[in-house]
């Protein structure tokens, strides 16, 4: 056989990536169509670059026009010292082709770029040439700005005034069953949010944001709306405590200002007004002063412990501590039920409540180095701390103290005196007399402030109580601005555009805060916990149900944008947490329940009448799809009958607008029941081809 003579062709350089030429038009001196032009190359800083009539790609040797996906776009991994590139979103990938020019551009990489927020920060503002450049933000860790700060909302009163109590109602057992049941609805939300928060950028917003990305804006903005209010109202709720334990103490010295009551909201409005102080210093101010409240809390703790292991004076002995006792122990670890309270759900509705404050650091994901990896860590972090100093609070309390003591130092007899009932027996002491009446004045069942007479030093115990309630209401006071700020910007409701605005580097939302302060004071003045606590357990517990669904749901229905890197989630969990924070609901105060579910449902049907305009690619439309694609498929598989026949048109009208008639004719006959079709028919010469 003949040889074919083979023509170099000049090959244009391309870093890195191959460039092909065929042999199309070769024949007039290698300038084909196809063939590279002097000069022509692929720069590295453009993965594919279309220039003339040269193509460059990386797909080994293919020709094609198509844009090559940029692996830098779609990798999940980042380099030592390296930081983690975020996602492109869909207006990146479609600027590729710029309709101004004839060539592919590759889109510059933007790795703070937002999927759904269209409003940048301050800190994504340009800089005019010749101004000084805008100061970093401030922005905190994992530990700083999650575990510390979650760890402080969910430690409170109940940790210090009713966990004793709580203890000796239901005994050691059933105590840290109820500790490990409300852990389990927390650690499931933990684990929904750690892979809303793994599944994409996460910007300013907090839950809110979370929700609405993911299960859409009807869910989204209702629970965004409901769960600011919430945070706001539970602002009135640990003030109210801070300052009824205040007003307890003025009344033991006869210092009250007024009366008791006034004195509560006296005390309440001066202090939500120092803490709002803190808060518009700035968010490196108010991470300060959580980190003093943490340390106050520490040491009441260590201060507990210590006192534990001190041996019990007279004074104590007759208040019923005797340190670490087998036969306390023995006796607290069963239940002993007493009053209207006295049953096991009755008591895990009034825990339940110290368990509530794991979103705190979630709703600062704005301000968060890295959110993908600071949320899920310190959630998780702060839920295990948290729950390993509930259960060693309850069993060392219980292994120490009886739960009925007289307080009075006359009670004590010889050991083994005639008539004496219960381990303080054993130590010398009766106090049967008493606990047969009810009227014992101190032990478990009776004395609130029974951490306070264990420990080694009681005002350590009070300043504990002061920086838990403190530190939870300034939490709170941060949240529900931050809630609502991202909710204001996206316009989902009428007349909250005013305060979406943000000021400063880390766009406080000063109106926000104003707005906050004014719900928080409405609440003090009523000057009753009991009253305000119940509604505020039934709304966050409803944020956690629709956590933990909008996971689910995202899930189930295989939402192409439900990506999450979080490996410990599972969608059956999240089912789970839905349902058993709903029932939770219900078993706490059926009447708040349902007044959060109906105030869900009119924002629901508010947002699905209005039809606000914006896209986030949420599981609502992942759903609708593919209940339309099964719908269709499944009719496949369906027998024609008499019964069930509908009729399918083709009708040949061309563009429908130009023959109405025709389109209308046979729409009486279709009506909403069956499919018409319309079809153009095109001719097209064989030289238009």
């Amino acid at each position: 056989m003949a040889e074919l003579p083979i023509t170099e062709l000049p090959l244009a350089h391309c870093s890195g990536r191959f460039t092909i030429s065929t042999l199309l038009g070769t024949e007039e001196g290698g300038h084909g169509p196809y063939a590279p032009t002097e000069g022509s190359g692929c720069d590295s800083a453009q993965p594919t670059h279309l220039s003339g009539s040269t193509l460059c790609t990386r797909t080994f040797g293919y020709n094609t026009v198509d844009v090559v996906p940029a692996y830098e776009h779609y990798a999940n991994s980042k380099g030592v010292g390296d930081t983690r590139k975020g996602r492109p979103s869909l207006a990146d990938l479609h600027s590729i082709l710029k309709p101004d020019s004839g060539h592919l551009c590759a889109p510059a990489s933007d790795p703070q770029r937002s999927n759904g927020l269209t409003e940048a920060g301050p800190e994504e503002a340009s800089v005019e040439p010749g101004t000084d450049p805008v100061p970093e933000p401030v922005r905190f860790g994992w530990v700083k700005g999650v575990m510390i700060r979650c760890m402080l909302n969910i430690w409170g009163v109940i940790l210090y005034l009713r966990l004793p109590w709580i203890t000796a109602q239901a005994g050691i057992a059933l105590t840290w069953l109820i500790i490990l049941m409300s852990v389990t609805v927390t650690t499931i939300t933990g684990l929904s949010i750690s892979a809303i928060s793994t599944n994409g950028k996460v910007k300013s917003g907090g839950t809110y944001f979370l929700i609405s990305r993911s299960l859409g804006p009807e869910l989204g903005g209702s629970i965004g709306l409901i769960f600011a209010f919430a945070n706001a109202v539970a602002v009135a709720m640990h003030t109210v405590g801070f300052a009824e334990t205040v007003r307890d103490l003025l009344q033991e010295h006869n210092s009250l200002i007024v009366d008791p009551t006034n004195d509560i909201r006296i005390i309440g409005v001066v202090t939500v007004t120092v803490l709002l102080g803190i808060s518009l210093a700035g968010m490196e101010w108010e991470a300060k002063a959580q980190i003093l409240f943490f340390l106050v809390i520490l040491v009441s703790f260590i201060n507990y412990l210590v006192g534990t292991v001190i041996p019990a004076t007279a004074e104590k002995q007759a208040k019923g501590f005797f340190s670490y006792q087998a036969d306390i122990f023995a006796q607290n670890f069963v239940p002993n039920w007493r009053g209207p309270e006295g049953s096991f759900f009755s008591l895990f509705s009034i825990f339940f409540p110290s368990a509530t404050g794991i979103l705190a650091g979630a709703n600062i994901s704005g301000d968060l180095k890295d959110p993908a990896v600071a949320i899920p860590k310190g959630t998780l972090m702060a839920i295990f701390w948290t729950t390993v100093s509930y259960l060693v609070l309850s069993a060392t309390i219980g292994a120490c103290v009886v739960r009925d003591a007289s307080g009075s130092l006359n009670d004590s007899v010889a050991l083994g005196s005639p008539g004496c009932e219960g381990p303080a027996c054993t130590f010398g002491w009766n106090f049967t007399a008493c606990a047969q009446r009810q009227s014992c004045q101190y032990g478990l069942s009776n004395y609130y402030q029974s951490m306070s007479m264990v420990s080694g030093f009681g005002p350590l115990i009070t300043a504990g109580i002061f920086g838990a309630t403190l530190s939870s209401a300034l939490a709170c006071l941060v949240s529900a601005p931050k809630v609502f700020q991202c909710l204001c910007r996206d316009q989902l409701y009428p007349l909250i555009g005013f305060f979406g605005k943000g000021y400063g580097r880390n766009s406080e939302p000063i109106r926000g805060y104003m707005l906050t302060y004014v719900i928080a004071v409405g609440f003090i003045l009523i000057a009753e916990l009991n009253a305000i606590a119940p509604i505020i357990s039934n709304f966050f517990l409803c944020s956690y149900a629709l956590i933990n669904f909008s996971c689910f749901h995202a899930s189930i229905t295989n939402s192409p944008g439900w990506r999450p890197s979080f490996r410990y989630y599972s969608k059956w969990a999240a089912l789970f947490g839905a349902a058993i924070s709903v029932v939770i609901m219900f078993l706490l105060t059926w009447w708040a329940a349902l007044i959060a579910f109906g105030i869900v449902i009119f924002l629901l049907g508010y947002v699905l009448y209005k039809k606000p305009d914006v896209n986030w690619g949420s599981s609502m439309q992942a759903s609708s799809y593919n209940m339309a694609l099964n719908y269709s498929v499944g009719l496949s598989e369906v027998d024609e009958h008499i019964k069930n026949y509908r009729q399918v048109c083709l009708v040949l009208t061309g563009p429908p607008n130009f023959r109405p008639a025709l389109v209308d004719f046979v729409g009486t006959f279709t009506k909403n029941l069956s499919l018409m079709l319309c079809g153009n028919v095109l001719i097209v010469s064989h030289l238009q081809k």
